[in-house]
Formats: structure tokens, C-alpha cells, sequence
């Protein structure tokens, strides 16, 4: 369950970077949206870890894809830091949220025959 950990340790980040980023003239919408982002990434993240919901991992995807098209897209040249930052944890979630809960274990498929294959060492 590491790619839900670090999801976890991004939506800190996240809700941590308005106050370190912040520019002068920001209003607080940007921080708004960095905290809805946050709480929407924590419980997704948690909610992966019960099995009937695994697949919330999903939504952690949307949020990282919301992130980084709205920096994208609405961002002037040059970006400030808080954009940036909105980019790259964006892209960074949509990269976690494809990564498995499971991603250390063999597939399910696979696990009754690992499970029973005799043991190969030297």
C-alpha cells in the first residue's frame, strides 16, 4: 500500500503549500482549492485501504488530473510557485493513482501459484 502512503504524504504537502508558497497578491481561492484538493486525497487514499472501495484510487486520479489542467491551463507566463507546485502534484498524483494497492505482491491471479511452488533456492 506505499502508492496510497505517498498520496497521503502529497495531500500534506498540498495542504501545507499555501502557506509556503504564497504570493503577496493571492487571494484565497487558490488555498481553498489546495485544502478541498487535500481532504479529497486523504480520504480517498484511506478509503483504498478497505477492499470494497480499493478502486477510490480513482477519484485521488481525478484530483491530479483537476490539479494539473487547471495550472495548465489557467496559468500566466511566467508561473508563480503556487501553479507549479499545483502542476507537478498534479501530475504526481495522476502518476500514484495507477499504481496498485497491492503493487508488492504478485498479481491475484498468480498468488495460489507462488503460494504453492515448491521453494527454488540454491
Amino acid at each position: 500500500m506505499w502508492p496510497r502512503v505517498t498520496e497521503l504524504m502529497l495531500a500534506v504537502w498540498l495542504a501545507a503549500s499555501p502557506f509556503l508558497l504564497r504570493a503577496p497578491d493571492s487571494s484565497g481561492s487558490e488555498a481553498i482549492q489546495a485544502y478541498v484538493c487535500a481532504l479529497i486525497v486523504v480520504i480517498a487514499s484511506c478509503l483504498a485501504y478497505w477492499p470494497p472501495t480499493r478502486h477510490s484510487r480513482a477519484l485521488t486520479a481525478a484530483v491530479g488530473l483537476w490539479l494539473a489542467s487547471r495550472a495548465y491551463v489557467i496559468s500566466p507566463h511566467p508561473a508563480p510557485a503556487m501553479m507549479q507546485n499545483e502542476f507537478l502534484v498534479g501530475l504526481l498524483l495522476l502518476m500514484f493513482a495507477v499504481v496498485p494497492n497491492e503493487a508488492e505482491s504478485p498479481p491475484r491471479s498468480w498468488r495460489r501459484f507462488v503460494e504453492t511452488a515448491p521453494n527454488r533456492t540454491r
